[in-house]
C-alpha cells in the first residue's frame, strides 16, 4: 500500500502527486521552486489569477502535460502556516481523497515536505495521510444490489520526503491502523439489529481474539443468572435473543495490575420496552451499540500497536424488546453488585447494563474505568451533535482522556456530577437507585447513576448519543456511523502510562 522515496524526481513520479499550498508569499521555495522553473513560472501565474488557491481545503488538479511524468499535480489549500494544526492536515488530507475518488485513480503520491511546518514534524503530516486515507475513502454501501461495473480504487500510495524511510513509513502505518479501526467501528454501528444481534457482536469480538491472541470470555444468559447480573438480565427479558456479555483481554505488561477496563454499552437494538419509542424516535435505534462499536474499534488499534499497557473490555450486549416477559416500569431489579434499582423508566437501559458491566470489569481486576455508551437524548440537548458529554469521578483520569479526545480531534466537554445529583438517583422508597429521576439533568442523572457502580474506581463517562452518527457527509466520512471515540479510547491506552507520571 505505502512506498518511500527519499526525493521526488520529476522525471519519474508516479501518475500524480499531492503538494500542500500556504498563503504566503507568491514566490516558491525549494523543490516547488524548481517545479515552478519547469513550468516556466505558470503556477505562479496561476496563483496570480486565483486558478490555485492556498484557502483551506481548496483542492485543483492540474494537468502537467507532459512537462514531468506525472501526468497531474493535485495542490491542497492549507491556509496560513503559523495558523496550520494536526487536525486541519487530517481535514485536508481528507477533502483530497474526496476530489481524488472521483477522478477514479488508482494511485497516487504525496510530496510530504511541502506540508511541514514548524509546528507540525513530518511524522504528524504521515500519519493525518495515512488515517485521512482510511477514513475519507470508506463506504458503507448497505445491501443494494452492485452494479456490474468494477470500482477504481486507490491501492498504491507513494511518499517523497527527505526524512528517514522508517520514520515516516511508521508514521504512515499508525495513522492508516487508526483510520481502519475506526471504520470497523463505523461498519457495526451502520448494520441493521437484525443483521448485528449480541451472538453476531460476540462472534466479531471472537474474530478480533483470534486475530490478536486476546483472552476471551463470552458469559452466557446462565452464567449472568449465577452471577445475580439481575440488571443485564431484566433488559434482555423482553427478548428472544440471547444476551451476551462480551470480555476482551490484552496484557501489554508482565503483571496483570494497572489494568483499564474499557466499558462500551451494546445494545443492538432498543424499542424502548414499555416506555416505547415514538414512531420517529425509534428509528435509528439499530446504532445503540455505538459505544461497543468503539472499544471494539480500540481494541483494534491495541491489537495492531500492542502498548506496554493491560486492557479489559466489558460489552454488556442485547436488544431492549417488547413482549410479555419484558420488565416494567416499577420493577425492582437486584444487579450484580447488589445493589437495588426501581425502574421508573424502562427506555433507561443502558445504564443498567453498563451496571453489571462496571461490576464485571472490576472483577476481572479494571483499576480504571471508562464507560461509552449512546446514553441519553439530553446530552444532545446540552451540547449539541457535534460534541461527546463526559462525566468523572477522577481529576487525573478525566485529564488524560480529555488530551486523548484532543490529540484525536473527537471534541468532548465535561458536565458535573454533585451531590444533589447522587441524591436523586439513590431516591427510592422501595431500592437502593432508582433509575430515571426525570427529564431535568437527564444526561447527568444516567452518568450520576452509572457512577453509584464505578463506586471508588478512577471512572470516566463518554455520553454519545449525539457524535455517534451525522447526518452530513464531511471531508473525512460519509453520513452514518462516525465510529467516535475509537481513536480517543486508543490514543489513551497506548499514552496512559506516559500521561500519568
Amino acid at each position: 500500500m505505502f512506498t518511500y522515496q527519499s526525493e521526488w524526481n520529476f522525471s519519474e513520479s508516479p501518475e500524480s502527486i499531492i503538494v500542500g499550498l500556504f498563503d504566503k508569499s507568491i514566490k516558491f521555495e525549494g523543490k516547488l521552486a524548481e517545479l515552478d522553473d519547469v513550468f516556466q513560472g505558470e503556477l505562479t501565474n496561476l496563483i496570480k489569477s486565483g486558478d490555485l488557491s492556498a484557502k483551506k481545503n481548496k483542492v485543483r488538479i492540474i494537468h502537467t502535460f507532459g512537462r514531468i511524468a506525472a501526468k497531474r499535480l493535485v495542490f491542497v489549500g492549507l491556509g496560513k502556516e503559523k495558523d496550520l494544526t494536526f487536525d486541519d492536515i487530517r481535514e485536508a488530507f481528507g477533502a483530497t481523497f474526496k476530489q481524488i475518488a472521483q477522478e477514479r485513480w488508482t494511485e497516487t503520491s504525496l510530496f510530504v515536505d511541502s506540508f511541514v511546518t514548524e509546528e507540525v514534524e513530518v511524522q504528524d503530516v504521515a500519519h493525518a495521510f495515512g488515517e485521512a486515507f482510511a477514513l475519507a475513502t470508506y463506504e458503507f454501501t448497505g445491501y443494494k444490489q452492485k452494479s456490474n461495473v468494477p470500482e477504481k480504487k486507490i491501492t498504491e500510495l507513494t511518499v517523497f520526503s527527505n526524512v528517514e524511510e522508517e520514520i515516516v513509513l511508521s508514521a504512515l502505518q499508525v495513522g492508516h491502523i487508526y483510520g481502519k479501526a475506526t471504520n470497523s467501528a463505523r461498519t457495526l454501528v451502520n448494520l441493521p439489529g437484525n443483521m448485528l444481534t449480541a451472538t453476531d457482536l460476540a462472534s466479531y469480538a471472537l474474530e478480533l481474539a483470534n486475530k490478536y491472541n486476546f483472552e476471551t470470555e463470552i458469559l452466557e444468559k446462565e452464567d449472568m443468572l449465577k452471577l445475580g447480573m439481575g440488571a443485564m438480565l431484566a433488559v434482555n427479558q423482553g427478548s428472544t435473543e440471547p444476551p451476551k456479555m462480551i470480555v476482551l483481554k490484552y496484557q501489554g505488561k508482565e503483571n496483570w495490575e494497572d489494568v483499564i477496563g474499557l466499558v462500551g454499552k451494546g445494545i443492538t437494538f432498543d424499542t424502548g420496552g414499555y416506555s416505547l419509542k415514538p414512531k420517529t424516535g425509534i428509528v435509528g435505534m439499530k446504532t445503540d451499540m455505538g459505544g461497543a462499536a468503539a472499544v471494539l474499534g480500540a481494541m483494534e488499534i491495541i491489537g495492531e500497536l500492542r502498548p506496554e499497557q493491560n486492557v479489559v473490555a466489558v460489552i454488556p450486549s442485547t436488544d431492549n424488546m417488547v413482549n410479555g416477559n419484558a420488565f416494567k416500569p416499577d420493577d425492582v431489579i437486584t444487579s450484580m453488585s447488589g445493589k437495588t434499582i426501581e425502574v421508573l423508566n424502562t427506555d433507561a437501559e443502558g445504564r443498567l447494563v453498563l451496571a453489571d458491566a462496571l461490576t464485571y470489569a472490576k472483577h476481572h481486576g479494571a483499576n480504571y474505568l471508562v464507560d461509552i455508551a449512546t446514553l441519553t437524548g439530553g446530552v444532545i440537548t446540552a451540547l449539541g451533535m457535534e460534541t461527546t458529554g463526559a462525566m468523572a469521578n477522577d481529576e487525573a483520569l478525566f485529564e488524560q482522556v480529555l488530551e486523548a479526545s484532543y490529540e484525536a480531534g473527537e471534541q468532548m466537554w465535561r458536565l458535573p456530577i454533585f451531590e444533589s445529583h447522587k441524591k436523586l438517583v439513590r431516591n427510592s422508597p422501595v431500592a437502593d437507585l432508582n433509575n430515571s429521576p426525570g427529564t431535568a439533568g437527564h444526561a447527568i442523572m444516567g452518568g450520576a447513576f452509572i457512577g453509584e457502580f464505578a463506586e471508588g474506581t478512577p471512572w470516566v463517562h463518554l455520553d454519545i448519543a449525539g457524535t455517534s452518527t451525522t447526518n452530513k457527509a464531511s471531508s473525512l466520512g460519509q453520513s452514518g456511523a462516525t465510529g467516535v471515540m475509537t481513536r480517543t479510547l486508543a490514543l489513551f491506552v497506548e499514552r496512559f502510562e506516559a500521561d500519568k507520571q
